[in-house]
């Protein structure tokens, strides 16, 4: 019998991936399969000294956070159409699911393909802690957590900073994965853990990474008397993917911004900033390439001398000086220094198309008490969500951290009520933009004294489906062309049969599972949970379009446009033939084609197609 490679039933190996590159680079570290840390180390100039009293950032549980991030996954994502809007044209989605599953179902499909992402995690305030991953079985405590209400993490356990810090530093790791060389991370955050995790993410994306730390008003001072201060900020921490590649814009001027520029040419208003160099490293030693004569209206030669007298250097070299002169970005002014004229050289800023670039204090930003109207307005006054974030602020981020007409995709792994999806589906509507947003929120419970729960929304995925919903239908109405829609997928276990190993002497459930594996997908799944099931597990992103086709007597389907992947489930009158597979490879040409393996006529016609395929350099594998 010839062998054909099976779709796994698992998400990608991250760490089989990675030990593979070392592998690729480092050979010389391996023995028997095994990583030796110690002449890895060396072959990087660190060596073992034995000084064990070096700074570490560690807490209880932290090793098994590696295992927790690294562990594959066993579930996948179900297609929910009758929840969705727009569900054949959409590129956005909603996850219905624990953000841990499912950020390591994404890996395969979208690592390093995200421009940007936020989250609004916990604050760790000790109550709603719904995050509690189990290394053994994550799919079976999922279950068990949306069937339940929601626990809580009090101070009183002991571990209180720990139990926080194992629930984030496996998502941190799986998230920086999907970063594009590009991308920016957002985390809010309030003053319980902003320290805890910005060591955390100096760890997980370097601390050469870090661009700022936002401080935002509130606009929700609290604290009865009970405190020593008034808490009116929270915080927003931004690590970049990589520094060198990140590209931060900035936000169009005010009136205000624009007075500064207070003169005029043919070319518009400008303003101009000297060239000497000022502030720190403003010496010749500290750039000498940036000393040198420049010369003035008059024929004199001019060097950049600092206040005092000493040798200073320009702002540029002089490629760059002769490109602003040829590009009239140069002014030359007379100015009165000790009793004497001196010409002094200055670089021209147009306002024109100039953006403001984003400071780290951001206090005029829509505060949480206009986050709260908003989402009471769109519930018709009904309070469904407490703290929600306010869109002003989120669109702000997406703005200074996405391009509008490249399809960037845009994040939110504790996506809560939706703000961050509205606030996307905002800005398109405001720039005629094409980002997309993929939502992932746990079904945690709403409590049966809550307004939303007797509002009819049994937890929070409904609250932001329907937020969702709401907004969209008001933006669509402002412009048509932005895409409101939204595919809903909700985290299950694979389609795929997998052997029950659990212990019984029950001869019934014996017989019920041999039965079980004379099929490989579960007789409760249908088509389109394997076909999306199999995109995700062969690194296809779930917004490609999916085009039911018909071979010879056989349904299949078509992923892509241009026929990426051919998935055939149908065994048609008499199973899937020789015949139908040269019909594919001719027809549809794709450079993959999935099929199930009872769906073959016999195993002659298996290994027929197998000889076929090989013919047409196509890949065949088996589900």
């Amino acid at each position: 019998m010839i062998e054909v490679e099976r779709v796994s039933g698992q998400s990608m190996d991250i760490e089989g991936m990675n030990k593979e590159k070392l592998m690729t680079i480092f050979p010389e570290c391996f023995s028997e399969g095994k990583l030796d840390i110690d002449k890895l180390l060396n072959l990087c100039g660190e060596y073992i000294d034995n000084d064990f009293e070096k700074y570490k950032f560690e807490w209880k549980g932290k090793s098994e956070c590696y295992r927790i991030a690294g562990k594959r996954s066993t579930g996948t994502l179900r297609p929910c159409k009758e929840e969705s809007v727009n569900f054949d044209t959409t590129k956005n989605m909603y996850i219905e699911g624990d953000n841990l599953e499912v950020l390591k179902l994404l890996q395969a499909s979208y690592y390093r393909k995200v421009k940007m992402i936020y989250i609004d995690p916990p604050y760790n305030t000790g109550n709603d802690f719904v995050y509690e991953d189990d290394f053994a079985d994550p799919m079976a405590k999922y279950k068990e957590v949306t069937g339940q209400t929601t626990k809580s993490n009090p101070e009183t356990m002991g571990r209180y900073h720990t139990n926080w810090l194992n629930m984030m530093y496996p998502r941190l790791r799986l998230a920086s994965n999907l970063l594009r060389d590009d991308g920016v991370i957002f985390i809010s955050i309030d003053d319980h853990e902003l320290h805890n995790l910005r060591k955390l993410c100096d760890e997980v994306f370097g601390e050469e990474n870090f661009l700022t730390c936002i401080s935002r008003a509130t606009g929700t001072p609290t604290g009865g008397g009970f405190e020593a201060f008034v808490n009116e900020l929270d915080y927003i921490l931004v690590y970049a993917k990589s520094y060198e590649n990140l590209t931060i814009g900035g936000f169009d001027m005010s009136e205000e911004d624009a007075k500064i520029y207070n003169m005029e040419d043919s070319k518009g208003k400008y303003l101009i900033r000297p060239l000497r160099r000022t502030g720190g490293e403003d010496r010749r030693e500290d750039r000498p390439s940036m000393y040198f004569p420049l010369q003035a209206p008059d024929g004199s030669d001019i060097y950049p001398i600092g206040p005092t007298g000493y040798e200073s250097r320009w702002i540029c070299g002089k490629d760059k000086y002769k490109y602003l002169v040829e590009n009239n970005l140069i002014e030359w002014k007379k100015v009165n220094k000790n009793g004497e004229d001196t010409w002094q050289v200055y670089q021209k800023f147009y306002l024109e198309n100039r953006k403001k670039q984003p400071g780290n204090l951001w206090v005029n930003v829509d505060g949480n008490k206009k986050a709260t109207r908003d989402i009471r307005e769109l519930f018709d006054t009904v309070k469904t969500f407490d703290f929600p974030k306010p869109v002003d602020v989120i669109q702000k981020l997406t703005t200074i951290s996405t391009n509008p007409n490249s399809e960037d995709i845009v994040i939110d792994f504790f996506s809560g009520s939706g703000t961050t999806a509205h606030a996307v589906m905002q800005l398109n509507s405001e720039d005629n933009g094409n980002r997309q947003f993929i939502m992932v929120q746990i079904p945690a419970l709403c409590t049966e004294d809550t307004d939303a729960y007797k509002a009819g929304y049994k937890n929070i995925c409904e609250i932001g489906k329907e937020r969702i919903r709401r907004a969209g239908s008001k933006i669509h109405e402002q412009n048509e062309s932005v895409d409101t829609g939204f595919k809903v997928f909700k985290l299950d276990t694979s389609n795929l049969v997998k052997w029950d190993s659990t212990p019984t002497e029950d001869t019934q459930e014996l017989t019920q599972r041999m039965a079980l594996l004379k099929n490989t997908i579960k007789p409760d799944r249908n088509d389109l949970d394997m076909v999306y099931e199999t995109m995700l597990k062969l690194g296809i992103p779930l917004d490609y379009s999916i085009n039911e086709v018909k071979v010879n007597d056989k349904k299949a389907y078509s992923i892509g446009d241009d026929c990426l992947v051919l998935i055939c489930l149908d065994y048609g009158q008499e199973g899937i033939t020789a015949d139908d597979i040269k019909t594919m490879c001719e027809e549809f040409v794709p450079a993959k084609i999935v099929a199930s393996e009872q769906a073959f006529k016999d195993d002659v016609a298996l290994s027929n197609a197998h000889y076929i395929l090989k013919d047409h350099n196509i890949e065949m594998k088996l589900l």
